[in-house]
């Protein structure tokens, strides 16, 4: 038996959340372990959808939600996705949902900080979602967080917020946006430290506790490996790390508990926001895609960019990653065209390269290296066995796993949770 974690391995927006809701069943706890409420889960149960951004998927199953110290969390928007949830039936109380003490918080000053600072960049815009997620990373490294805990103890919040106060508001004034008051702020925490505090424990040790008992534990990651702070297409990132090995340190467990390391790719490639995609397509094909993979994001509604499967990053993610098997979805979306493709490499000024490189200019100027493969014709829509697909369909599937280096081991074909292929449970890896 083992525990499983979850990651991204392109640009996010996988279909993590159908995953991790379909392998929640066989979980006790699911956990995230790092990024804020910029990462967004959509879970279609029956009639029922259920739009997520920071609480764990498993509470959809009813399973234990843990929010680790790695994540970012904004307590009002906490409280809201909570009340919205609730009114559709789940049971979100501080049994069913444990929030690391330790999690830094983003206030209202992070949001107005990201926001002028992104305005400011101009045509350099790295595409955030303006919801203070940078900046309250930012605070964290730089020992000025406000910490869930510090909600308890009025005095230790009184002289932190100075120093987070002194910090913003020269920022905000030297960019010509409103300052905030430290009443300002102490009201805004005073309204949400009720609701929120009971929350708070100490993640680590329920974790231990729960490990020891050979509970099965999800770890679930937000975005994906090419938006990873070290890892992926810098500066165009999120502001935290998304590899695997994030899944100990984010949550307060030992390396040896992450288990399985399952990367979950798309059959093709979207990216939302700013940044290189050397196998993006700007033709019918790519529109089409978008329109059949109903590719708008979660959290900010934005319409991704859309193009083929690109093989050098994945493969690059599951390297880095520690990916031990492959999640594949959405493979529906390619049915009917009469060719697809595979980015097999890269094109750098005349000369044919095999791996990404790590500054943005050369980034800039990547040409995708494409092979075309036959298409199908036929639906893969809803198929639940390796005997349902077509034959050009799981040749297109064997192409990809040669050269991403990884088994595909599960595999996706619409929203609904059992829509789903199993080749091999990482529950029982």
């Amino acid at each position: 038996m083992s525990n499983v974690t979850v990651i991204g391995t392109q640009w996010g927006d996988e279909g993590k959340g159908k995953i991790v809701d379909w392998l929640a069943s066989r979980a006790d706890i699911v956990v995230r372990f790092q990024g804020g409420h910029n990462a967004g889960h959509t879970l279609v149960v029956g009639d029922q959808v259920y739009k997520l951004s920071l609480l764990p998927s498993g509470l959809v199953r009813g399973k234990t939600g843990v929010i680790g110290n790695g994540v970012v969390v904004d307590p009002e928007a906490l409280l809201a996705e909570i009340d919205r949830v609730s009114a559709q039936g789940l049971v979100v109380n501080p049994e069913t949902l444990w929030v690391a003490d330790n999690v830094p918080l983003i206030l209202p000053l992070h949001v107005a900080t990201d926001r002028a600072r992104e305005a400011a960049r101009g045509d350099r815009k790295i595409g955030t979602t303006g919801r203070g997620i940078g900046p309250a990373y930012e605070d964290k490294v730089a020992r000025r967080a406000i910490r869930l805990c510090d909600l308890s103890e009025p005095e230790t919040l009184d002289w932190k917020l100075d120093e987070l106060l002194l910090h913003h508001n020269t920022l905000l004034a030297g960019l010509g946006a409103p300052t905030f008051t430290k009443q300002e702020i102490l009201d805004h925490l005073a309204k949400l430290a009720p609701r929120v505090l009971p929350f708070a424990c100490s993640v680590w040790e329920r974790l231990d506790e729960a490990r020891r008992a050979g509970r099965r534990i999800l770890f679930e990651g937000a975005q994906a490996v090419m938006l990873d702070v070290d890892h992926g297409t810098y500066p165009f990132v999120t502001s935290s790390n998304t590899v695997a090995a994030v899944a100990a340190s984010g949550s307060g467990v030992g390396p040896g508990t992450v288990g399985f390391v399952l990367g979950i790719a798309k059959a093709y490639t979207t990216r939302v926001g700013e940044g290189p995609f050397p196998s993006e397509l700007f033709d019918q094909v790519g529109q089409d895609l978008g329109e059949r993979g109903r590719e708008f994001g979660t959290v900010t509604g934005r319409a991704r960019r859309c193009g083929w499967f690109d093989a050098v990053l994945v493969r690059r993610a599951a390297r880095v990653g520690g990916v031990s098997g492959i999640a594949l979805t959405k493979l529906d979306v390619l049915d009917g065209f009469e060719e697809v493709k595979i980015c097999v490499g890269y094109e750098l000024d005349g000369e044919v390269i095999t791996s990404f490189p790590s500054s943005p200019a050369a980034q800039a100027r990547l040409k995708p290296v494409l092979e075309s493969m036959p298409g199908w014709q036929e639906t893969t829509f809803g198929a639940r066995s390796w005997a349902d697909l077509p034959a050009a369909a799981i040749k297109y599937i064997r192409r990809i796993e040669e050269l991403i280096e990884a088994p595909v081991t599960l595999l996706s074909t619409s929203p609904e949770r059992d829509d789903t292929i199993l080749m091999r449970d990482p529950f029982e890896d």
